[in-house]
């Protein structure tokens, strides 16, 4: 009974939709967070009787056919880059990207990786950091001594130096785009590796055409919305109890057969 198979794939697959609605949940402080949906595609048909078949010797054709799906299956987990709304934090080191653009971060492996997770802090060498110590690149170093530390939203960095009237430039931060951002890899912490879906970064300073600007004291909240996130949770329940129903009525279908006399 096909139905047993085709029902089984539909609870796995809302069993994934689940899994993505609940990682989106548990995600809704993270700072940068981007939702994920599940995108579901229909497997292959069985042709029990092809459309556009020859039903008769008098030329005509079956208009129809009978075509019996096998069920369904998960495509993708696509990553929705929308914007996430500006949370003030007051902290100097907190850093928002307003429009596309990631922050290069140079991992131990000598690799770069790309978040919009501003929520940088200081080295005990005074470099700019992630909350993990991995350095922002370009390098940005904050001299000792530093009274005010001010960076401009095309990414400049300046120190204020005590005893002296003017700002010292000290770095420029630089954001990096992609053509398809949701064929990055996650590798978390809030952190992206490119592959050979998103291609290579595009790199260059914040505010130059195709890139977002910078906006200091502030961070990039999460885009889950809850409400939906509920809303979605329900539905992919009631989908998955439909399939369970649909199992248990198979399965008594079968029954009613084997106690035939």
């Amino acid at each position: 009974m096909r139905s047993l198979s085709i029902a089984a794939t539909g609870m796995l697959a809302q069993q994934t939709n689940v899994d993505v609605i609940s990682n989106n949940i548990a995600n809704m402080n993270t700072t940068a967070f981007k939702r994920q949906r599940a995108e579901f595609q229909d497997l292959l048909y069985q042709q029990v009787s092809r459309p556009g078949a020859s039903s008769s010797a008098d030329g005509t054709r079956i208009p129809s056919g009978i075509q019996i799906g096998a069920g369904v299956r998960t495509g993708g987990v696509y990553r929705i880059t929308d914007q996430g709304a500006m949370t003030n934090t007051g902290n100097r080191y907190d850093i928002a990207v307003d429009g596309p653009g990631y922050f290069q971060i140079a991992l131990p492996s000598g690799e770069v990786a790309f978040t919009r997770a501003g929520s940088f802090q200081l080295s005990d060498q005074g470099e700019l950091v992630t909350t993990d110590g991995y350095r922002v690149q370009p390098d940005i170093t904050i001299p000792q001594g530093a009274i005010d530390v001010v960076v401009s939203k095309t990414g400049e960095v300046q120190v204020k130096m005590s005893g002296e009237p003017e700002m010292q430039t000290v770095g420029q931060l630089e954001l990096a785009t992609f053509v398809n951002e949701a064929g990055l890899e996650a590798i978390g912490s809030s952190m992206f590796i490119e592959t050979a879906a998103s291609g290579q970064p595009t790199v260059a300073l914040p505010g130059a055409e195709g890139f977002g600007t910078l906006t200091q004291g502030f961070l990039e909240a999460s885009n889950v919305n809850p409400v939906a996130e509920v809303t979605a949770l329900i539905t992919a329940q009631r989908a998955y109890e439909m399939n369970s129903r649909v199992v248990k009525t198979a399965d008594e279908m079968l029954s009613t057969t084997s106690q035939l006399r």
